[in-house]
């Protein structure tokens, strides 16, 4: 099962690719303005072009667990996402608590969104048994 994950906000989306058996995520170009129609087209396009079976997006929470004014948004978009890509391609919201914080430490080629994507990715690659639910 290859996974993406997303890393949203509103002027660039970080994206992170699992390998076909949900062991390994890495990074990838992230994508500008995933609000707009163009940046929605840049995602549908890349599900489809990756054979992507589920997408995980980043959800921020407050250090409390508790919902922060971005939440909404990163909700709203999920669920336009959702609508795009159709009821085949599952959609999970997953804490994204200190992914960023993560990043930064960890540096690499591609965009800190991508590689915050891609802690996001790994730990919810961990909790779902390498992606099979």
């Amino acid at each position: 099962m290859r996974v993406l994950a997303l890393d949203y906000g509103s002027a660039r989306c970080g994206c992170a690719l699992s390998d076909p058996t949900g062991t390994l995520a890495t990074p990838i170009a992230h994508v500008e303005r995933p609000g707009t129609r163009k940046g929605m087209a840049r995602l549908v396009a890349l599900v489809r072009d990756r054979e992507v079976d589920r997408v995980v997006v980043g959800l921020p929470l407050g250090l409390s667990g508790a919902d922060t004014a971005q939440t909404a948004e990163v909700r709203a978009f999920a669920q336009r996402l959702g609508e795009a890509l159709g009821e085949q391609i599952p959609i999970d919201l997953y804490d994204e608590r200190f992914t960023t914080v993560i990043a930064e430490r960890v540096g690499g080629r591609e965009s800190e969104d991508s590689r915050a994507a891609a802690v996001l990715l790994e730990g919810w690659l961990v909790r779902h048994g390498g992606g099979d639910g």
